[in-house]
């Protein structure tokens, strides 16, 4: 584990030479899958196993990502000892996209891709296959495996949840929103349009991003998109809107039924989702008597939105954070 704490922390400097040495050699050992969804919706994604692992990590992206963005990552997991599996949701990446215009972010209804989880969950994570089996989400999918822990509560060891999506930045005051998105759901035309502020992809240059401080993970990630027209996505409908904003609401109102272990990473100057809701969400679980770990957020200072894509020292602090934790489950079940 140390060697590989010295990898996380000092990995900028050589990026280059790692991503096209090492890591495409690892990556091109990933088995691509796909399943039939809900309403038979294709969902594609990818798995990395090998024989001698007895625990998995199921990645779950968050929204207009693809696992095609999340080699790094695989890697570091993968050396820790875990088969992967990482899914692209409906509506993104290389899973079908449900509108004719492919660049709109849409679902249907967000338990949608909660169905969909759960239906990879029990293709590749069937009971005594791992000894642990756990869930680590950003964003959005903080939000998906948070709903599917309520459904199943020890369909996971444990989850990681890094800036997870229980409430979203939103351009004006919330009562507005709720205003324009409830007029907007009885008009198809807008419903199924851009929400506001919100267009086609583009490539946003590094210096005005506010996603992270690493450059070289950023114009890595842009490069995917660039070359692979297929995997962009532009911003999300009015619709999906309305859906994330009533589904943060719900998990706020369930926060201290839910018994699962969470550990939870905030992201100290996110611009993406509600800090706030996190604190809430974590304050309920606290007051139920099933906290967190930590009993609250963990901060991870200076860090935007996109924590595990961050500079060098925020991203080897947070994947040691959850690292470490996942460790403690497999002692008890020594």
């Amino acid at each position: 584990m140390k060697k590989l704490q010295s990898q996380w922390t000092h990995r900028e400097k050589a990026f280059s030479a790692f991503v096209t040495g090492p890591l495409l050699s690892f990556w091109r050992q990933r088995q691509e899958r796909y399943f039939l969804g809900k309403d038979g919706v294709t969902i594609r994604y990818v798995r990395l196993t090998s024989p001698s692992h007895k625990k998995a990590i199921m990645i779950v992206p968050g929204r207009s990502e693809s696992y095609v963005k999340y080699p790094e990552l695989a890697w570091d997991l993968f050396n820790c000892g875990y088969d992967i599996f990482i899914v692209d949701h409906r509506g993104q990446g290389l899973s079908d996209r449900l509108l004719e215009d492919s660049q709109l972010g849409h679902v249907v209804q967000f338990s949608d891709y909660v169905d969909d989880l759960s239906q990879l969950c029990q293709l590749e994570l069937p009971e005594g296959r791992y000894q642990q089996k756990f869930a680590l989400a950003h964003s959005m999918g903080g939000a998906i495996v948070t709903l599917l822990s309520q459904r199943h509560p020890t369909l996971f060891t444990a989850t990681a949840l890094v800036a997870p999506m229980f409430g979203i930045v939103l351009p004006m005051p919330e009562w507005v929103v709720e205003r324009i998105l409830n007029w907007t759901a009885m008009r198809p035309h807008l419903r199924e349009g851009f929400a506001f502020g919100t267009g086609r992809w583009h490539a946003t240059p590094f210096g005005i991003n506010t996603l992270t401080h690493s450059r070289v993970r950023y114009q890595r990630t842009i490069r995917f998109y660039a070359d692979q027209p297929e995997l962009q996505l532009g911003g999300p409908t009015t619709h999906w809107v309305r859906e994330a904003m009533f589904t943060g609401r719900y998990i706020e109102s369930i926060a201290s039924e839910l018994k699962h272990p969470v550990l939870l990473l905030q992201a100290s100057d996110d611009q993406v989702v509600d800090n706030q809701a996190q604190n809430r969400f974590a304050l309920a679980r606290m007051l139920s008597g099933s906290p967190c770990y930590g009993d609250h957020p963990q901060v991870m200072e200076g860090a935007r939105h996109e924590i595990l894509f961050e500079k060098d020292e925020i991203r080897a602090a947070a994947l040691q954070m959850i690292t470490e934790y996942f460790l403690t489950f497999q002692s008890n079940t020594l």
